[in-house]
């Protein structure tokens, strides 16, 4: 049987999200669950669970994922702890860590590629200690 904590990360990793086309985000995204990206979104994405980037997106910034999908843009740094797939219309300009990558003909990255690097914990949130400023801690 599951306890009270662990039923709730499981229920916060099915849900999802969806960015929509037309849609602009300034910002970070931090999520247990899914995220689908058809807009543009300017910050740092990170999610415990599946990232898909369709043709119409557009990220400014790093993502960090367990799984990742990408068909549109991306301009930062991508992290997937277990598998990345380029698709066709993919263009990545930045450096890529994963540690299994499935390039389609067509996809295009300009960057590093650092592959079968052991996976890491994805943390969402940040710990108790960094939300307090410097001159409150004691």
């Amino acid at each position: 049987m599951l306890n009270k904590n662990q039923k709730e990360v499981e229920e916060l990793s099915n849900s999802s999200n969806i960015i929509g086309k037309g849609t602009i985000v300034n910002g970070s995204i931090e999520t247990f669950g899914n995220i689908r990206v058809e807009g543009k979104v300017i910050g740092d994405i990170k999610t415990k669970s599946k990232a898909a980037f369709g043709h119409s997106s557009q990220v400014d910034g790093s993502v960090l994922a367990q799984n990742a999908e990408v068909a549109g843009h991306i301009a930062g740094t991508i992290e997937v702890t277990e598998q990345l797939v380029l698709k066709a219309t993919a263009t990545i300009d930045g450096d890529i860590i994963t540690n299994k990558l499935l390039v389609e003909s067509g996809a295009t990255f300009n960057g590093k590629c650092k592959m079968g690097v052991k996976s890491k914990e994805i943390k969402i949130g940040k710990p108790e200690e960094q939300e307090q400023p410097q001159a409150l801690k004691a």
